[in-house]
């Protein structure tokens, strides 16, 4: 059997773990909202009639911080439709998904949701069809006290206190012909920073993020972010970034290596953002905000949005509910290891979405909530990464893909938490048929106790988890692990996540 060898030391530090890191996503899109978070006539469902049993489960999940309302839904939302009385909002056409929005759930709902939660809000504002004066609106109804006309309309609506809202998206993907508002760089540049400025006059410590590419192969891709970046450097805090990964043509050694394509986006923007930065002589740095990113089989989306007709409207359709396998758990489990490593200038990300579309958490009308495969490998970053992200050095086999090259078969983060004696080391083994030895040299702690040891494989890929049979993909013990003198010895299965929680 093959081995890989890890070297840790604590005083290689790549930056502390942003809690941030561990985000999600809610979008009107689907049923995530409507049937998702939100459902009255639930058995569960409390006095907002929100789902206990998701609530539930988001806070077993780790969420930190969510984005709200969108994704595309934002770029066509009058913000205002989903305030006041139920009954005397509008019910509007959504164009972004070809649905009927109610208006039941709007913005004081989320943030009510948040609050029982515990998760911060990310706001969205709506660049596509409107401007500066209501994202100013937006602001003052959310985060303005008393005494003016829409933080007192806040209050009339039951909201007596601010939302204090430190977090905003400057749009959503307006880079992308099929958005609604869709602009050029210049154009929206403009745009971002002149709603940036109005809105640190009113309030200089918000945390702003400008919209980056919306997928790395946009062939605007870069040369957006860098005109972007010209006309906002000095007013925002982030430039966005947002990934989707799926299976293409039975290339599982290709999909697993998903994360190559991660790291890569992230060093290109991170390069572009510093060009900018010695271009205009700034001390500053941008930092990236990745807002979107899953495995989603978007072919099924395109189809379905191809086939719409005039007629075709409904409220909450089923979209792009993801049956998820072993195999996109561990492509997430990837991904995350790609997010902590570059902690350092990915200080925000947020999953897309949190529940039903494309989401780690699925539940039924009436019915049941239970967790997908990619729930587990969210849950056990958000529960054991602390403290720092350390340098590590890997040394690993390689294996061919038809996308990426060569690839090592195996991929590990480090963090540590020097207050509370925590170590924590996550990998995959991303080699689609081998099996590999893991050794974990631990020489730097030496007392180091081991306390626990997950896999999450199966002999079956393709397997997933069911109303029926919730839990058949989960972690469990690993039984092939030995923590002998100062190496942690362990056998990881192919197509594996993997974790190890040590006491230093």
């Amino acid at each position: 059997m093959r081995t890989a060898s890890l070297s840790i030391d604590p005083t290689f530090v790549v930056a502390p773990v942003n809690r941030r890191t561990f985000g999600s996503f809610v979008e009107h899109m689907g049923r995530c909202v409507y049937t998702g978070i939100y459902e009255p006539d639930h058995p569960s469902a409390d006095e907002d009639g929100l789902r206990t049993d998701v609530l539930d489960l988001v806070r077993e999940l780790g969420v930190t911080v969510v984005r709200y309302p969108g994704g595309n839904f934002v770029s066509g939302y009058r913000w205002e439709d989903g305030v006041g009385p139920v009954e005397d909002r509008p019910t509007r056409l959504d164009s972004a998904w070809h649905t009927i929005e109610t208006n039941a759930f709007g913005l004081n709902e989320f943030t009510r949701w948040a609050h029982k939660a515990g998760v911060e809000t990310m706001m969205a504002m709506n660049l596509g069809t409107r401007g500066v004066q209501e994202a100013l609106d937006l602001f003052e109804y959310c985060n303005h006290p008393s005494g003016t006309a829409l933080s007192d309309l806040r209050i009339s609506h039951g909201v007596k206190d601010p939302h204090d809202i430190q977090l905003w998206c400057l749009g959503n993907e307006l880079d992308g012909p099929w958005q609604l508002g869709h602009k050029t760089a210049q154009e929206y540049g403009r745009l971002a920073a002149e709603t940036a400025s109005a809105l640190r006059q009113r309030d200089p410590s918000l945390q702003l993020i400008a919209c980056g590419s919306s997928h790395r192969q946009m062939p605007t891709f870069a040369a957006w972010e860098a005109t972007v970046l010209e006309h906002t450097y000095d007013q925002v805090d982030f430039i966005s970034a947002h990934a989707y990964y799926q299976l293409e043509n039975d290339d599982l050694a290709s999909f697993l290596a998903s994360s190559r394509d991660m790291d890569d986006f992230v060093n290109e923007v991170v390069a572009t953002a510093d060009h900018i930065r010695a271009k205009l002589r700034r001390s500053k740095r941008i930092n990236i905000s990745f807002d979107e990113w899953n495995v989603w089989y978007r072919e099924e989306s395109r189809q379905l949005r191809a086939s719409w007709s005039a007629e075709d409207w409904e409220v909450a359709p089923r979209l792009s509910e993801e049956p998820y396998t072993v195999a996109d758990a561990v492509v997430v489990g990837s991904l995350l290891l790609s997010l902590l490593r570059h902690s350092d200038r990915v200080t925000v990300a947020c999953q897309a979405q949190l529940v039903n579309t494309i989401g780690s958490i699925r539940c039924e009308p009436g019915g049941p909530a239970w967790r997908q495969s990619i729930f587990h490998p969210f849950a056990q970053a958000a529960r054991l990464a602390q403290g720092q992200v350390l340098h590590t050095a890997l040394s690993a086999p390689a294996h061919d893909t038809a996308r990426y090259g060569q690839v090592p078969s195996i991929d590990a983060v480090v963090t540590h938490d020097a207050e509370t004696g925590q170590l924590a080391v996550l990998a995959v083994n991303r080699h689609p048929g081998e099996e590999l030895t893991l050794e974990i040299d631990l020489r730097a702690f030496p007392a180091a106790r081991l306390t626990e040891a997950s896999v999450l494989a199966d002999d079956d890929w393709r397997a997933t988890n069911t109303q029926q049979d919730p839990d058949r993909v989960s972690p469990r013990p690993n039984p092939q692990v030995q923590l002998e003198d100062t190496t942690l010895r362990a056998v990881l299965p192919a197509v594996s996540w993997n974790v190890f929680h040590l006491e230093v």
